[in-house]
C-alpha cells in the first residue's frame, strides 16, 4: 500500500528520529530521498540534536531495569516520550530554516528499554521480543504528519532478532566496488556491517559487536559520582593502562563467543554489569583511571576480536569507518586502530557523512520504504527467515 506523496513517485523528505541506548537524546535527520530500497539515493540536508535533561535519562535508564520499572511507568513515558519526539522534529526543521510543510514523512526508531531476541528457558509465555517506547500517533498528532514506526517486532514475527538494522542503510549509504568496507556504529552497543567489495545484499555480514559506548558510560557516571555521563574525548581512560587480567575475564563473556547472527543491549552489558565490573576493579585495586582505561579495552578488543573471529575468515576489509558517539573517543579509536594494523581505522566524517547522523538517516530509510511496500529488513543481518516490510504507520 502507498501513500501520497509517493504515489507519483517523487523525491521525498523524511525526518528520521533516533534514540539510541546511550539515552542521550534525540537525534532528528532530515533527509531528501529519490527513490527506494538498495536503489535510493540520499542527501542529508540537516542534522539536528537535543540531549536528555538528566532527570529524565535517569527515568529511562531506570525503565531499563526490571527492579526499578512497572507497567504505569511504561505507559506513562511512552506517551510523553512521543511528544518529545514530536517536539523535536519541530526543532530540527526550524532549526533547518524549514517549513514543516516541506516535510512528507517522520519516520521513528523510538526508544529501547527492552530486548529479548533470544527467549527466557522455562517459561512457556517467553518469546522473542523487544520493545520501544516514544508513541508514533502522539508524534503525528503533534506535528500533523504521517509517522512509521515499531519496525523491530514484524522482523521478530519472520524468524530475526529484530536488530541489527544499520546495514541495510549501510549497504545503500557506503558500499563501494573495490574496497571491502566495515563499518562500526559505536553507541550504546556497538553494531558492524561487513561489506564485501562490490557486495550484493547476500554478501552482508553484519551483528552487535558487544558494548560500545554503555560500559564506559556507566563506568565514568559512577565514578564521578555522577558528575559525567561520560569520558569526553577518552581523556580520562587516556591517562591509565588497561588491566589485562580483568580484561581478559570480560572478554571470556559467552556472548562474545556466540556466532551471527546476534544482538545484544543493556539486559547484558547495562548498569549491573558496570557495577560487577567495577568490583573487580576495586579487588584488583585498579585506579580510576586504570578502571576507564580497561572499560574502554574492553569495548575495542570486544570489537576488534569479533572481526578477527567472524569478519575477516570470510571477507577481505580495507576501511573501517566508525560511527556513533564512540567516533569522538580519541582513545578508543586509537586502541582500535592498533589492535587493526592491517585495516585503515576512521570516522565517517572523512567521507564527508556526519558521525552522528548515520542511524537517524538509515531509520529515513527505513520509513520511505515502508510506504512503498518495499521490505525494508536484511535477513542475513537479522537472521530472519524471509524479507519483509517493517514499521506501522500512525496518520496525523
Amino acid at each position: 500500500m502507498m501513500f501520497s506523496p509517493w504515489k507519483d513517485g517523487r523525491p521525498t523528505v523524511v525526518v528520521g528520529l533516533m534514540s539510541g541506548t546511550s539515552l542521550d537524546g534525540i537525534d532528528a535527520a532530515i533527509v531528501h530521498i529519490k527513490g527506494s530500497g538498495l536503489a535510493a539515493s540520499v542527501e542529508l540536508l540537516h542534522y539536528y540534536s537535543k540531549a536528555y535533561e538528566p532527570e529524565l535519562r535517569q527515568r529511562l535508564r531506570d525503565l531499563c531495569v526490571e527492579a526499578n520499572s512497572n507497567s504505569a511507568l511504561i505507559c506513562n513515558m511512552n506517551a510523553f516520550l512521543g511528544y518529545q519526539f514530536g517536539a523535536a522534529v519541530l526543532e530540527a526543521v526550524a532549526d533547518a530554516g524549514m517549513h514543516v510543510d516541506e516535510v512528507d514523512l517522520v519516520s521513528s526508531h523510538g526508544q529501547t528499554i527492552w530486548h529479548q531476541p533470544v527467549p527466557e528457558q522455562g517459561d512457556p509465555y517467553a518469546v522473542a521480543s523487544t520493545l520501544q517506547i516514544g508513541d508514533i500517533s502522539a508524534i503525528a498528532k503533534h506535528t500533523g504528519k504521517l509517522v512509521v514506526g515499531d519496525f523491530r517486532p514484524a522482523d521478530m514475527a519472520v524468524g530475526g532478532q529484530g536488530a541489527p538494522f544499520a546495514p541495510y542503510g549501510d549497504w545503500i549509504l557506503f558500499r563501494h566496488p573495490e574496497r571491502g568496507r566495515l563499518l562500526q556504529n559505536i553507541g550504546g552497543i556497538g553494531n558492524c556491517t561487513a561489506l564485501p567489495a562490490g557486495a550484493d545484499p547476500s554478501d552482508v555480514l553484519a551483528f552487535d559487536t558487544g558494548p560500545g559506548n554503555m560500559v564506559i558510560d556507566a563506568v565514568a557516571h559512577i565514578l564521578s559520582g555522577g558528575r559525567l555521563l561520560y569520558d569526553d574525548g577518552g581523556n580520562w581512560a587516556a591517562q591509565g593502562k588497561p588491566d589485562r587480567v580483568l580484561l581478559d575475564e570480560m572478554l571470556a563473556h559467552s556472548y562474545f563467543g556466540t556466532p551471527p547472527p546476534k544482538s545484544t543491549g543493556r539486559e547484558l552489558f547495562g548498569h549491573s554489569y558496570a557495577v560487577s565490573f567495577l568490583e573487580q576493579a576495586k579487588l584488583r585495586k585498579l585506579s580510576d583511571e586504570d578502571a576507564m582505561a580497561t572499560a574502554t579495552a574492553f569495548t575495542a578488543h570486544s570489537i576488534a576480536d569479533s572481526y578477527e573471529n567472524y569478519v575477516f575468515p570470510r571477507h577481505g576489509i580495507d576501511e573501517v569507518i566508525v560511527t556513533g558517539g564512540g567516533a569522538h573517543n580519541k582513545t578508543l579509536l586509537s586502541m582500535l586502530g592498533e589492535l587493526l594494523p592491517g585495516q585503515k581505522v576512521m570516522t565517517s566524517r572523512t567521507l564527508g557523512f556526519d558521525d552522528d547522523a548515520k542511524e537517524a538517516v538509515i531509520f529515513a530509510l527505513l520509513g520511505n520504504d515502508f510506504m512503498l511496500g518495499v521490505p525494508n529488513n536484511l535477513p542475513a543481518a537479522t537472521g530472519a527467515f524471509r524479507p519483509t516490510v517493517m514499521g506501522k504507520l500512525a496518520l496525523p
